[in-house]
Parts: structure tokens; C-alpha cells; sequence
């Protein structure tokens, strides 16, 4: 391989996107979510089990990230994500082995396979960034368009292509499941595995050929550092861009938990056949939808900037889950509901290009991976409120005939994302002043001086 100096740098671009194919595993849990519920099939889970598993995933990559964040500065970038990538492959071949009932999936292929994706998932935006500071909306974009398309292979593999793994796998005489998992696990650590080898930083004081930076707020402070973890904890941005981040991801976290259930109970209960067929076409275009939109919102606010790229992304979100009920039905059910979640995942993937990169516009880009790592943390907040919000509604109508419970849930989601392009419209870059005054504060004040006074 090259030397960091001699590195092409769209090489790092390829190995980012082999590394989000397998970090994209979690969005495509709904394939199972309908065996994994089914009340005469083998693991009868509830509504809520299910959603506890996916939701303890999520949490735990959010919480991991903020430690990756930390660690990526003493041991760099690529021991880490060879490390995720380890733990990820581990997660799910255990969670074949041993997943016959909640808790081992939920320990397994939740909480050791998030960490996994924790660890891993900061690697390629970190490294995305410091290569690509000219083009910084766009490459994160493209750094983690892999988590959306992955999420299309994992979910077609698993349910339709080849006649589907789901329906013809059976590894070690495991059900099937269990064997899609073991087989998973496997090409999830491969793929990390692989795209790790270009995972380094540039060189110290790398700048692209032609690029002079811009004199961004970040770029300012200390030094050109920026601002420090501890720093940014003290702005009120931080908090404003966390609950925007927050309320704009439940919409996108609750349709992948619930597509594959929401699109069964609407078809079957208006008599549509191929109900397997349509939702799991539904879930493709979700996640090829998802990984566009990290793609094009990158690129759409590198143009109109950052603030008002996830405004409007969050009005447009906000605008689909409002209307993704009744809208599903006024478009013809199968076509509404497949327009209706590639909507919802086309905003939704837009999340993960604009708040890496907003985290870089306003504190700097050399801390952007310990410092996104923080605001990451609302996606955990999310991921256990989204996909556990339609749960319970789900779980509080059994037996009902109507697919009316989810009414509730994506009407509250709408309304958190239009509350999110609100608190964005009012917040505002922060100044280096704040830092200035921290510094001040820091240094002892000066002892008087003992004066004589001559007699």
C-alpha cells in the first residue's frame, strides 16, 4: 500500500464505503422482524422484544461512539475499525449460534454487534473529512452512502434474491434465522476487514492541490485546532444541533424497525396479495433511497450551507410522516407505500452527511471524530424512542383488525422533525470567544507585587 503522502485519497473513499456495506447490517433488521413475531412460527418475540433488540443496537453503537471518538486519537484509525469489524462479525455468528430466544439476541446481535458498529462507524467520516476538507458535505455523504446500500443487499439477500437465505439456509441445522445471521457475521468482519487497509490519516498539514480553507469559526480557535469535546459541551449549538439530530432520526429509525409490520398489517387488512413481496421491495427502496440521500443532501448543502440544508430536510421529513398513512393509501397501496418509505429514506440518510459535517463547520475539523462522537449520541436516544414508540402501539392494538395504530407514532415523529427545523432556524455558528474566555479563566491571576517604599 502507499504512503500516507503518496495515498490516493478516493481510495479511502472505496475502503469507507466496503466498511458502511457492513455497518448498514442494523437497517436491515425488519427482514426479520415478521418470523421473529410470528405467534405459531419458532422465537414468537412481541412487537416490543423486537423492537428492544434493534433499539439496544442502536443505543450501544451511539454510546460506543463517543469512546471510538476518543480512542481513534491514541491508537488511530484503522486498528479501530479492524476492531469493529470484529466485534460486528462476532455479534451475529454467536447470535446464529446461540439466538434461539430474546435475551441472546438481544446481548449478541444488539449489544456486541452495535458496539462493533460503534467502534467502526466513526472511521471512514474521520478519515472522510481530514482528506476532503474542500469537499466535506459531499464526502460524508459518500463515506456513509455504504450504510444505505448495504442495508439493500442484506435485506433482498435475506428475503428475496436467490430465492432467499431466509427461505434456504440452513447452516450447522440452525433455523433460518440463526443461519442468516452465522453467514452474515462472516461477511460483515470480511468486508471491515478489507476496507480497513486504507483507513489512515493524511499527512500533518495536508491540503488538497488548489484549496485554500475557508476562515470557518472551528478553523479559528485554538490554534486551528478547534473546539475541544470540552469546549463544545459548553455551547448552546452543541444542544441544539443534539435535538435536531434527535427528532429528525425517530421518523427514519421507527419506519425501518416497523416497514416490513406497518406494510403487512395495511395489505393483508385491504386484501392485497403479496403482501412479503411489496413490503420487501418496500425495504429496498427504503435503503437505496437512504443511501441517496447521504449522497445528495452532502452535495445539495455543500451549495445552499448546512443550516439551511437541515431545515429543509427536516420540513420535508416531518411533511412525508404526516401524510405516510393516508398518503400510502391515496397513492394505491403497494405504490404508496413504497414511494412513502423512500421518502422517509432519502431524508433520513440525509442526516448522516449534514450533522458530520455541520459538527465540522462549527467546531473544527480536527476533532470532528471525537467531537461528532458526542453528538451522536441523540441517534441512541432515537433509536430506542423511534422503534419502541411503534412498539408499544403496535403491542396496545393486538387483536385489533385495523392497521390504524400506527397512525399515532409516525404523526408524533412528523411533528418532532418540523420542532427540529425550528430549533435549527435559531441557532447560529459559534463564536471563538467562549473559548477565549475559557482560557482566561484557566490561567492563574498575577500575585500583587510587595512594593518598598523608599523613607
Amino acid at each position: 500500500m502507499k504512503s500516507d503522502q503518496t495515498l490516493n485519497r478516493w481510495l479511502v473513499v472505496i475502503g469507507a464505503i466496503l466498511i458502511q456495506l457492513a455497518l448498514g447490517a442494523f437497517y436491515s433488521w425488519s427482514v426479520f422482524t415478521k418470523i421473529l413475531t410470528d405467534p405459531e412460527g419458532i422465537y414468537r418475540f412481541s412487537a416490543t422484544q423486537t423492537a428492544w433488540i434493534f433499539s439496544a443496537g442502536l443505543a450501544t453503537f451511539a454510546i460506543v461512539m463517543v469512546l471510538a471518538g476518543r480512542w481513534q486519537v491514541r491508537t488511530g484509525p484503522r486498528p479501530l475499525s479492524i476492531l469493529g469489524g470484529l466485534l460486528l462479525g462476532l455479534g451475529y455468528v454467536l447470535g446464529g449460534f446461540f439466538g434461539s430466544s430474546f435475551w441472546p439476541q438481544f446481548f449478541f446481535v444488539g449489544v456486541l454487534a452495535g458496539a462493533g458498529v460503534g467502534l467502526a462507524y466513526v472511521v471512514p467520516i474521520a478519515v472522510g473529512v481530514k482528506w476532503f476538507p474542500d469537499k466535506k458535505g459531499m464526502i460524508t455523504g459518500l463515506a456513509v452512502a455504504g450504510f444505505g446500500f448495504g442495508a439493500t443487499i442484506w435485506v433482498k439477500l435475506a428475503g428475496a434474491w436467490f430465492g432467499g437465505l431466509l427461505n434456504t439456509l440452513h447452516v450447522f441445522n440452525l433455523p433460518n434465522v440463526q443461519s442468516v445471521f452465522f453467514v452474515y457475521g462472516l461477511i460483515f468482519a470480511s468486508l471491515v476487514l478489507l476496507g480497513s487497509i486504507v483507513m489512515v490519516n493524511p499527512p500533518e498539514g495536508y491540503k488538497p492541490r488548489g484549496w485554500e480553507p475557508a476562515k470557518a469559526v472551528g478553523a479559528q480557535i485554538n490554534g486551528g485546532i478547534g473546539f475541544t469535546p470540552n469546549q463544545m459541551l459548553r455551547t448552546p449549538q452543541f444542544y441544539a444541533i443534539w435535538s435536531v439530530f434527535a427528532f429528525s432520526a425517530i421518523a427514519g429509525l421507527m419506519v425501518i424497525y416497523c416497514i416490513q409490520l406497518f406494510g403487512m398489517d395495511t395489505l393483508e387488512y385491504r386484501g392485497v396479495e403479496n403482501a412479503v413481496v411489496i413490503t420487501g421491495t418496500a425495504m429496498a427502496w427504503y435503503a437505496i433511497f437512504n443511501g441517496l440521500g447521504r449522497i445528495l443532501w452532502g452535495m445539495i448543502s455543500d451549495r445552499i450551507g448546512r443550516k439551511a440544508a437541515i431545515i429543509t430536510m427536516s420540513i420535508f421529513q416531518g411533511v412525508v410522516m404526516l401524510l405516510l398513512y393516508h398518503g400510502f393509501i391515496t397513492f394505491g397501496l403497494a405504490t404508496g407505500l413504497i414511494i412513502g418509505a423512500s421518502l422517509v429514506g432519502f431524508n433520513y440518510g440525509g442526516i448522516f452527511a449534514l450533522f458530520p459535517a455541520i459538527t465540522a463547520d462549527f467546531f473544527g475539523n480536527k476533532q470532528v471524530g471525537h467531537n461528532y462522537g458526542w453528538v451522536f449520541t441523540s441517534y441512541g436516544v432515537a433509536g430506542i424512542t423511534g422503534p419502541l414508540l411503534a412498539g408499544l402501539f403496535k403491542d396496545a392494538a393486538a387483536g385489533s383488525a385495523t392497521p390504524m395504530a400506527w397512525m399515532t407514532p409516525f404523526i408524533i415523529a412528523g411533528v418532532a422533525c418540523m420542532v427540529g427545523a425550528l430549533i435549527m432556524a435559531f441557532t447560529r455558528a459559534p463564536k471563538a470567544n467562549l473559548v477565549a474566555e475559557e482560557k482566561n479563566e484557566e490561567k492563574p491571576k498575577p500575585k500583587p507585587e510587595l512594593v518598598l517604599e523608599e523613607a
